[in-house]
């Protein structure tokens, strides 16, 4: 009889080997489904000691796993899911279980979870971040399903997530697709934060005359302090790294064109639907749409000369406008994870999926894309937030704001005077001063409504709806 492996992995391309290799290392046996006799050998020679192969064929996959069985799918979300899932499922017996770890939509991980429950076999929804090196060192994960489903998995999944002081950076987040849905907003500030980064790039190349090493020097700083983080490491590494065939830096020779795989679309999206502001994150997707449109801004460039709108701008650096960048990236940010707060604040309860807010931050603090030395300070406001409210009427988090607000609103003010768009930082700003206003210009939209299309409203002196003939006064 052949031998039996613990763990089965479907997807083993960059981010599914780098998992399944983690996983071997951490003492489980693991084998892999392959597309190809090859690929399967490929996959067998990186074994080095470890229990771990692979085969080609579901039911020869099938049958060398342990029961009950547990596989886990890393392949593109959507269609490929499922064809995965039919294609094992037939081989597969009650008590059997899989580990849906891609960019699936939250809707259909509770799609794949009740119908596989009704065949008896148990699905657990994992978003999984860090790339390839973290799927390799520790990923941080986000699980979404029942305590039975997870406590499953959990052994494996806590032995190979990252650790932040000790502590795996893995969780049940709440029921259902939680943990995809956690994910998904993971990733709309994912965009926020790398535009706004972006943004910051592009004020001080051509707004200050930085260079790139200069600028790479600031984002080191930057990552020093307060609001340092795996994205502003990395952007310091971008800005240093010379191109091998041309000698220039390797950040000049790149396109201007940024794609995306949709998530944060899928974040504006439920944003919507909910009725939550998210602007900054509505304004990276924009941003990235608008990157694509290379040839008709090259064209528009040619037709609007930057010095028609910006006669007075200057291009000398200063260290109080670097300064001022930085702490207005620090409000920026705090901005971005706010607004994804109050989304999953909102979705825990519409969506019924009892969504562990203060859990979900605790895993984001190692492994994944957007951890960052502000994820304690969000941990804590989310603790001592007012229920229902928004993080940024918690106490430890309006002192930071106090001290914060200004600098963002002189940079924004500087990057309009200088011609250069600001979609993250502004849009971040904008929503921060709608939300502390206490009267907004809403009332005359309403007014607005009520004449053209008798929507009615309502006065701030008496209860009820009213409607007014605009045109007979």
């Amino acid at each position: 009889m052949a031998d039996t492996y613990q763990f089965g992995m479907v997807g083993l391309g960059t981010m599914g080997r780098n998992l399944a290799l983690n996983v071997a290392d951490h003492g489980f046996s693991v084998l892999g489904l392959a597309t190809s006799e090859e690929k399967a050998k490929a996959f067998s020679d990186l074994a080095e000691g470890r229990k771990l192969s692979a085969v080609c064929g579901p039911e020869s996959f099938i049958a060398q796993l342990e029961k009950p069985r547990i596989v886990m799918i890393l392949v593109p979300a959507g269609d490929p899911v499922d064809s995965v899932i039919a294609e094992l499922s037939p081989y597969m017996e009650p008590g059997d279980f899989f580990i849906e770890g891609g960019n699936s939509h939250y809707t259909d991980t509770e799609r794949r979870s009740k119908t596989l429950s009704e065949k008896g076999l148990g699905f657990i929804g994992v978003g999984v971040s860090g790339g390839e090196n973290g799927a390799r060192r520790g990923p941080s994960m986000m699980a979404g399903g029942t305590e039975a489903s997870y406590q499953r998995v959990q052994p494996i999944l806590e032995a190979v997530a990252a650790k932040f002081d000790g502590e795996p950076c893995v969780g049940l987040l709440g029921k259902g697709g939680a943990g995809h849905y956690v994910k998904m907003v993971h990733n709309g500030i994912e965009y926020g934060i790398m535009q706004m980064l972006a943004e910051a790039y592009d004020y001080m190349h051509r707004g200050l005359g930085m260079t790139n090493a200069a600028m790479a020097d600031e984002f080191e700083k930057w990552n020093n302090g307060p609001f340092g983080g795996y994205l502003t490491a990395i952007s310091m590494d971008v800005l240093r790294v010379q191109d091998p065939d041309t000698g220039n830096e390797l950040v000049d020779m790149i396109l201007d064109k940024a794609k995306q795989k949709g998530t944060g679309k899928w974040t504006s999206q439920d944003a919507f639907d909910l009725g939550i502001p998210i602007p900054t994150i509505d304004a990276a997707v924009s941003a990235r749409e608008l990157s694509g449109m290379k040839e008709e801004r090259v064209e528009a460039e040619g037709y609007f000369s930057p010095n028609n709108f910006t006669p007075n701008a200057s291009s000398a650096s200063s260290p109080q406008d670097v300064s001022e960048l930085g702490e207005a990236l620090h409000l920026a940010m705090l901005l971005t994870y706010a607004q994804g707060i109050s989304l999953l604040d909102a979705a825990s309860a519409e969506h019924e999926m009892d969504i562990d807010i203060a859990q979900s931050t605790k895993v984001w603090r190692a492994g994944c894309i957007i951890r960052s030395k502000m994820l304690d300070p969000l941990y804590r406001a989310v603790k001592e937030k007012p229920e229902g409210k928004s993080v940024l009427l918690a106490p430890s988090f309006r002192e930071l704001i106090l001290e914060l607000g200004y600098p963002l609103r002189a940079v924004v003010g500087k990057m309009i005077a200088k011609g250069i768009p600001a979609p993250c930082l502004g849009a971040s700003l904008a929503y921060f001063d709608g939300y502390r206003t206490g009267r907004l210009p809403a009332n005359f939209i309403q007014g607005l409504r009520d004449y053209f299309g008798a929507h009615t409203y309502e006065r701030i002196d008496k209860p009820g709806s009213f409607h007014t003939h605009w045109g007979d006064q």
